[in-house]
């Protein structure tokens, strides 16, 4: 007997977890300029008071990122 091989096409979803159970949404700043970042938080405001103290120790420092984590998850579709 020689081995075969069996080929399925399934259809996934994926979209944020909103789960009740899903790991909290996180968000930090960075800076664009040396890197240094804000610690992650639950509350925005966190990052963005960092952006500012950060801004003030360095007023050269203009350019900022947005870091975002947002848990997702993925199933398969039944057929």
């Amino acid at each position: 007997m020689t081995p075969r091989a069996v080929l399925t096409y399934e259809t996934w979803t994926l979209q944020p977890d909103r789960e009740p159970d899903a790991e909290p949404v996180l968000y930090a700043m960075q800076c664009a300029i040396d890197g240094e970042a804000s610690p992650p938080s639950e509350d925005f405001t966190e990052p963005q008071d960092w952006l500012l103290q950060h801004c003030g120790r360095h007023p050269s420092h203009h350019t900022y990122r947005e870091i975002i984590t947002r848990p997702w998850r993925a199933w398969r579709h039944s057929t």
